[in-house]
């Protein structure tokens, strides 16, 4: 394999409380555990580096291929942001039980505390069973007061919005934003490069050691996000063979990608390496004279130098995912 062929990464399985055996089961993850919640799929998060499962980079970490490559890897605008730092963590989450109420910090925060990233995320529904939901958000207008008394009655479920979904819903979550997986829900994860989460409440759920899992309210008062939305779920078109924006934000642009045949992406004016989530279904991506295989559940990196990329399908339903310019 040249560089500028696809590649592929050995995926990274966490073991977690509220997981199940859906990746296992339906994504054909490799795991002796019951209980696997997320799979990291290209990871530049540290202790967690994701490693190149095809061609004659095997073996070879992601940060080994940014030194080696840089810019034809990331990009131009991206490596001259990020250097030697892969922007974006991929995931697949498999939430048996539900998981935390949660949020995250922005930039600032997260830089100041724990010299990290902040952690903008979207969620894309693969899955979901028979009146699963999750949290996002609050249903009314709180002040900090009010919350912090339904924090301490240990009713802070009254206050919060939940969304009942199915195969195909789309959500962004901003820094601050409260949130939480329900039970019964498989998604795709496309988030900021941080492992930095504030967990409000955790439904005194003992974990594997028997212990009630660490809380982070103090924490989490500087940086929760009261405002409210009439409509959390994203709004997008269904259209055979081309991209449909999901969304543009700052750090990612997300669009979904039905393929039935052939498609050919011109992806020179991106200026950004591009990840393909496949979210069903099968498909072959191509570069030159480079193929590979993507099926559901698996994840293909496209070096930034590729200009020009062809998938073919007979069904397959992807998340097309770069860096967008200027930011």
């Amino acid at each position: 394999m040249k560089f500028g062929s696809p590649i592929k990464f050995t995926p990274i399985m966490k073991e977690k409380v509220w997981g199940g055996n859906k990746l296992k089961r339906l994504f054909k993850k490799a795991s002796l555990s019951s209980k696997v919640g997320e799979s990291w799929e290209i990871s530049g998060v540290e202790g967690a580096l994701s490693v190149v499962a095809n061609g004659e980079f095997i073996g070879k970490s992601i940060h080994e291929l940014i030194e080696i490559f840089k810019q034809d890897l990331l990009g131009k605008q991206v490596y001259a942001k990020f250097g030697n730092q892969f922007p974006l963590l991929f995931k697949f989450i498999d939430a048996k039980e539900k998981l935390s109420i949660q949020l995250h910090p922005n930039d600032t925060l997260a830089k100041s505390r724990h010299n990290s990233f902040g952690k903008t995320e979207m969620w894309y529904i693969v899955q979901a069973d028979k009146n699963a939901n999750l949290i996002i958000g609050f249903k009314e207008k709180f002040n900090e007061k009010m919350y912090q008394q339904h924090l301490d009655n240990g009713t802070l479920e009254e206050l919060l919005h939940y969304e009942k979904v199915k195969e195909g819903d789309a959500f962004y979550i901003t820094p601050g934003r409260i949130h939480a997986i329900g039970a019964g829900v498989l998604l795709a994860e496309i988030q900021q490069t941080s492992d930095i989460t504030y967990r409000l409440y955790d439904w005194n759920r003992p974990d594997s050691d028997g212990k009630l899992r660490e809380l982070h309210n103090d924490l989490a008062l500087d940086a929760i996000d009261f405002s409210v939305s009439n409509e959390y779920r994203l709004e997008y078109h269904r259209v055979t063979n081309h991209p449909q924006k999901l969304i543009a934000s700052p750090y990612f642009e997300t669009s979904f990608l039905e393929v039935h045949g052939k498609i050919d992406r011109d992806l020179s004016l991106i200026d950004s390496f591009v990840v393909y989530m496949c979210v069903a279904g099968e498909g072959i991506i191509r570069v030159n004279t480079n193929s590979q295989i993507i099926q559901l559940g698996e994840t293909v990196l496209i070096p930034a130098i590729c200009t020009k990329v062809s998938i073919l399908a007979t069904n397959a339903k992807l998340l097309e995912v770069f860096v967008p310019p200027n930011q």
